[in-house]
């Protein structure tokens, strides 16, 4: 097996915003979750005949070959082993932007013609509210049973992980350059300290960055209310005024760190992964008062006409053998902790290495402070995107 840590990462392409006009607005469309009549959510299985599923997934996701980055290695041999051909697309390149794409054939109980799609939790728990995804079938994936991360397994908004499993996972966080900054960075109040001020950068998305400054205010962000998060536009809103926030940034908030513009930010542990490469001067904290764990996950939409197949391929995914693979090209948080142990049997320096990477396997002490945060529900979007944008935009 060779594992090759990859340049570039996935999210350095867009990422949906969260707070946009179109998330906004179809947040609060008033489809209700009771829409789709229980029992009306799978359409035929063709499974069992025909041997094939279409997967909708984000660029830049999946391990490729390194001579032929039209070969994906995982993918061929799944194909191979199972007999089943997959279509996979990789035509997700912003959260809102793909609900507003597949979601008038759901909201009029047609076909997506899509049987996996992979979206952010914050976007999935809209799925999953609006009742638009079928439930797995936990018979048909032991894997997942067996090796699904605990700090993973039942968030707020799908208890049980019963209709969407995660694919890749990772940190919202602190980056900051050691060097040029001089000290360490323990606390989100530090972006604060004078010594940053203008040099500071948060990120754009309403659902990428709330969650970290509430924590900073010592917040739990598994049941945080209204009055949390006004607080944390009041200070936020202050430290633009001031000056202390340079501006607000989607991915290439990387760029600035880079040059040396900025000195801390909020950050993705897999970017700094990345960056790290070149500048190991670059650093990522998860702050004391903990930091927010995400995921980007599977899930089988309404009426997919391969879910059978569906499920093998997720289940496929957790077998350790082929997330250590994954795991080694991606460089996201492994929602497969046994992988760990793949990685670092790997007689390759480089490969083993990754398994004592704490942002790629996080270690006992960092686990402790990492947080799945409740989402923002529909009837809360509207309100907090408004205040939230406006912010955004001073």
């Amino acid at each position: 097996m060779s594992l090759t840590p990859k340049s570039l990462s996935r999210r350095n392409l867009l990422r949906g915003l969260g707070g946009g006009v179109l998330g906004a607005g179809l947040a609060g469309c008033g489809v209700p979750a009771a829409y789709v009549a229980p029992g009306d959510r799978a359409g035929a299985d063709l499974s069992a005949d025909d041997k094939r599923l279409a997967w909708a997934n984000w660029p830049l996701y999946i391990d490729t070959d390194d001579d032929d980055t039209t070969k994906r290695p995982t993918l061929e041999a799944f194909e191979k082993r199972t007999g089943i051909s997959v279509d996979y697309v990789e035509e997700i390149n912003d959260n809102d932007e793909f609900f507003g794409k597949i979601s008038p054939a759901l909201m009029n109980h047609q076909a997506t013609d899509r049987d996996l799609i992979v979206m952010s939790d914050w976007m999935c728990a809209r799925f999953v509210r609006l009742g638009w995804v079928q439930e797995m079938d936990r018979a048909n994936q032991p894997n997942v049973t067996k090796y699904l991360d605990p700090l993973l397994r039942s968030p707020a908004f799908d208890p049980g992980r019963a209709h969407t499993v995660p694919w890749q996972s990772g940190i919202t966080g602190i980056a900051y350059d050691h060097r040029r900054l001089g000290r360490e960075i323990r606390h989100v109040s530090e972006l604060w300290d004078r010594d940053l001020k203008g040099r500071v950068t948060l990120l754009s998305g309403l659902d990428e960055s709330f969650a970290l400054l509430m924590q900073g205010n010592g917040v739990d962000i598994t049941k945080w209310t209204a009055d949390d998060f006004h607080q944390v536009c009041d200070q936020v809103e202050k430290y633009v005024h001031n000056g202390q926030i340079r501006r607000f940034t989607g991915n290439d908030y990387t760029k600035d760190l880079v040059s040396g513009d900025v000195l801390a930010c909020q950050a993705y542990s897999g970017d700094v992964i990345q960056l790290q490469a070149d500048n190991p001067d670059i650093r990522f904290v998860v702050p004391e008062e903990g930091a927010e764990l995400w995921s980007d996950s599977l899930m089988i939409p309404d009426l997919a006409s391969h879910k059978a197949n569906a499920e093998r391929l997720v289940d496929y995914y957790y077998d350790p053998e082929v997330a250590a693979e994954l795991a080694g090209w991606v460089n996201y948080v492994c929602p497969v902790p046994d992988a760990r142990n793949v990685l670092a049997s790997s007689k390759d320096e480089e490969t083993a290495a990754l398994a004592e990477n704490t942002l790629i396997f996080p270690d006992d002490e960092m686990r402790e402070r990492l947080v799945i945060a409740r989402d923002i529900t529909s009837g809360e979007r509207v309100e907090f995107s408004k205040r939230w944008n406006a912010i955004v935009g001073l």
